[in-house]
């Protein structure tokens, strides 16, 4: 049992690291950098929404952007469509997440992103899903296989999508609204705070 065990951990990995590692190839770097600069020149908020697995990681994405003084915050797309769009105004971005880019909750809430101008980046695998139409960018976020036998629990892909966000958080470490003290402030708690603090201090 235990050799099996570790054929399979070892073979998860596997995946999750060629995932990451064929990112190389596999993102368009002109749409990565419109989605970037709509999220750097942003006036209002990211805010970010899925449903799920793909919920988790958006998520992800809002907390990544406000660690680096980027305002976010995730938006259930469940919720959305109960009364939450009522949080998208004029200045924000919309980042959605939808693996095969039809997600009912997700469909949902496209029609007052559009009428309200809002721009939307789109996160799935299928640029020709209903959210890959609607996107005025698309992070296209296939992988070629998913740890899962089955090739249906998203793992690798997941995994891909957050080390792409995670690319545009570091990028935004290099402009004016961050600083290593405005992390601090943002991040005063933790092993993190702490070790921040005597940083600060140190000046």
């Amino acid at each position: 049992m235990n050799e099996e065990t570790m054929k399979i951990a070892l073979g998860v990995w596997d995946s999750e690291a060629n995932a990451i590692s064929n990112l190389k190839n596999n993102v368009n770097s002109k749409d990565f950098l419109a989605a970037f600069e709509l999220v750097l020149n942003c006036k209002g908020r990211i805010i970010t929404a899925g449903m799920g697995t793909s919920g988790i990681v958006a998520r992800k994405i809002a907390h990544s952007f406000c660690c680096v003084s980027k305002p976010a915050f995730y938006l259930s797309a469940g919720d959305g469509a109960h009364g939450g769009l009522g949080a998208i105004q004029a200045g924000d971005v919309v980042i959605a997440v939808s693996k095969g880019g039809n997600t009912g909750e997700i469909v949902k809430l496209l029609n007052t992103i559009k009428v309200r101008k809002i721009p939307l980046i789109g996160c799935t695998e299928n640029e020709n899903s209903v959210l890959g139409k609607a996107s005025n960018v698309v992070i296209k976020t296939y992988v070629e296989k998913e740890a899962c036998k089955y090739n249906m629990l998203a793992t690798a892909s997941i995994v891909a999508l957050i080390a792409i966000f995670d690319a545009m958080a570091i990028n935004l470490m290099e402009y004016p609204q961050f600083s290593k003290e405005q992390f601090y402030y943002n991040h005063p708690n933790g092993a993190v705070g702490e070790k921040l603090y005597h940083e600060t201090q140190e000046k």
